[in-house]
């Protein structure tokens, strides 16, 4: 068995490949259009994954984006994302900069959570061992639901 791929469904595309792109650093692999099916399918990689995720097609996060308005809720029964970064630090604070709320602040050193435009929990997680609590981050309170 491989894992391949995880679905989320968005409701705008433009917003949630500002997210997931140009805020979180992803790459678009692929995009399949459905006219019969009126959806959107968009394939990301992290950009660690990179190539090979084009060639085997994993692992991807597929956005979902169904043309036709519906209201999607519970974010947070689905779970969360998880993506392993170099300096939780450093990626906490470049995407405050870039308007992203910190709802978890990685306060252990370890792991921080945001949600994307659409409510989806993600988890960054400090590759290898936990950095040394610091400042701002270890008084930094949550903000909202994680």
């Amino acid at each position: 068995m491989r894992y391949l791929h995880t679905m989320v469904r968005v409701s705008d595309v433009d917003a949630s490949l500002d997210f997931y792109c140009n805020k979180l650093g992803m790459v678009e692999t692929r995009r399949v259009e459905s006219e019969k099916g009126r959806f959107t399918l968009i394939f990301l990689a992290g950009q660690d994954d990179m190539p090979g995720a084009k060639e085997t097609r994993a692992p991807l996060l597929e956005l979902t984006h169904n043309w036709d308005p519906e209201e999607y809720s519970g974010g947070r029964n689905f779970g969360h994302l998880a993506y392993e970064v170099d300096d939780i630090y450093a990626t906490c604070q470049d995407l405050m900069d870039k308007g992203v709320t910190i709802n978890r602040p990685p306060r252990d050193g370890y792991m921080a959570f945001i949600k994307s435009p659409d409510n989806i929990s993600i988890e960054l997680l400090q590759k290898g061992e936990a950095k040394e609590p610091a400042e701002p981050w270890a008084s930094m309170q949550n903000t909202g639901s994680w």
